[in-house]
């Protein structure tokens, strides 16, 4: 039997992407520590300059701890129509190489260009001309990473960022994710890595020391995946157009909500934000999914199907309304609300076929 074909995938991040358009459009910003997102007490960080980040600054962090450690950061409301045309030319640098192409956010992708369109031999040589290609048409830098399977390839674009390339061939699979922090590996998230720290397991090398019999008892159908992940492999496709479950929009107040008037007026709102993005994504779905944040950040969702995707913004935003009003009195203030619409129309499997390894990079 004929040995599949060779793999060849990239993973290319961009750096520090909202903020670095906006020190791109504002040069008074260039140099200093930004954060974008919310700087009020209940505000949060979507992302933030490598100048914030020497301080310690993160992404998902509340905007008043970012101030404390950073006092001189300055917040910047971000500008998601801009990150969006932004994003827009990277994908279309990315359509001159390879239609194989699987966007896990405005500001990263996975690149199969095991078979590219110029017919470069070295997906070495693919990743540097798509970065020139980036810095030149966009003004940004983007990091990538090159491998022969989608888990090495993201982790090695996290290596030498920013504006850095790592290239991890076959023969170093292994050896890579062997020096790697469990918690770094990909379907490893903070609390498996606290179980495996306690079980001793720092690093992938660790993991790797671990037999089968041992995972299956202490992670059961993760075992698998643990320990083929921990050799450097990883059989996933990179899909053209990963499924998208669920479209959604909420917000966070800077006062709890209680008063009904005040409630409705805002859900509204936000169905008018959902509802423009379920147009832009073509996203219609089944179920109207209600979401409420209390101000003891305990968190309910009530949800309402139909036989047919939901395809007016009026259904929508009273269906949402009709959730919400059976809930009042609300037991104390809310702090969020959120609307999202599921069961979406030609929802892939989640499952992901095999593919086999590739050499050659």
């Amino acid at each position: 039997m004929d040995s599949p074909p060779l793999r060849k995938i990239i993973h290319i991040d961009m750096d520090a992407f909202y903020a670095s358009v906006e020190q791109r459009d504002d040069p008074s910003l260039r140099g200093l520590p930004i954060a974008v997102g919310g700087g009020g007490p209940r505000g949060v960080v979507a992302t933030c300059s490598y100048e914030a980040r020497r301080f310690g600054v993160r992404s998902a962090m509340p905007g008043g701890r970012a101030r404390r450690l950073c006092p001189d950061l300055i917040f910047v409301r971000p500008r998601f129509e801009v990150y969006r045309a932004v994003s827009g030319q990277v994908r279309e640098i990315f359509g001159r190489f390879t239609d194989i192409v699987q966007p896990l956010s405005l500001d990263e992708a996975y690149l199969d260009v095991t078979v590219n369109k110029p017919g470069i031999a070295s997906a070495t040589e693919v990743a540097r001309q798509i970065r020139a290609m980036i810095r030149a048409e966009t003004g940004l830098t983007a990091s990538a990473g090159v491998s022969y399977n989608k888990l090495i390839a993201k982790l090695a674009s996290d290596q030498n960022k920013p504006d850095g390339i790592c290239v991890v061939r076959p023969q170093e699979g292994a050896d890579f994710i062997a020096a790697m922090p469990v918690r770094r590996i990909h379907g490893v998230g903070p609390v498996t890595a606290k179980r495996m720290q306690a079980l001793g397991i720092e690093t992938g090398a660790d993991l790797r020391a671990r037999d089968m019999a041992f995972l299956s008892a202490h992670f059961g159908s993760a075992a698998h995946y643990y320990y083929r992940a921990a050799r450097g492999q990883d059989d996933r496709p990179v899909r053209e157009r990963e499924g998208r479950k669920s479209v959604s929009v909420e917000d966070t107040f800077l006062d709890d909500l209680t008063e009904e008037a005040a409630l409705v007026e805002q859900l509204d709102r936000i169905a008018d934000n959902l509802w423009g993005r379920i147009e832009k994504a073509d996203a219609w779905g089944r179920t109207v999914v209600l979401k409420v944040k209390f101000a003891d950040f305990r968190i309910i969702t009530r949800s309402r199907s139909f036989a047919a995707p939901v395809r007016s913004r009026e259904l929508l935003a009273q269906v949402g309304r009709e959730l919400l009003l059976a809930q009042l009195p609300l037991r104390m203030g809310a702090r969020l609300l959120g609307l999202g619409m599921h069961n979406l129309e030609g929802e892939e499997d989640a499952g992901e076929p095999g593919a086999q390894l590739a050499l050659g990079l």
